[in-house]
């Protein structure tokens, strides 16, 4: 059987295997990061700020579709107004703030 370390070893007449390989698993790592891990974070952050900015009047939709005008807030809960009717749901489950209607077409 072959070991880990031999198969890792450079042949003879070659040099820098070992050093080539870490050099693209860095690249490979900053690859990850940049098109992966760093997005997502700065997705997550605004967010957050869209979240701790929202306000009584703002329309809002929901992760479930609910879309409605923000009635009431009380730490994680928010009350929206949507028609007729008024729903509790977690803050985090507020996806988008702003204009919630679609634009009217020309009739």
């Amino acid at each position: 059987m072959l070991s880990l370390a031999s198969l890792m070893a450079p042949a003879p007449g070659q040099k820098g295997g070992m050093s080539l390989l870490l050099i693209q698993l860095l690249l490979i790592g900053m690859v990850f990061y940049f098109l992966i891990l760093r997005p997502q974070s700065q997705a997550r952050k605004k967010h957050a700020e869209m979240l701790t900015a929202l306000k009584k009047g703002d329309d809002v939709i929901t992760t479930g579709g609910l879309m409605g005008k923000v009635r009431d807030i009380k730490d994680d809960r928010v009350t929206i107004e949507s028609g007729t009717s008024t729903v509790v749901v977690h803050r985090s489950r507020i996806i988008q703030v702003g204009e919630t209607a679609p634009p009217q077409l020309p009739a």
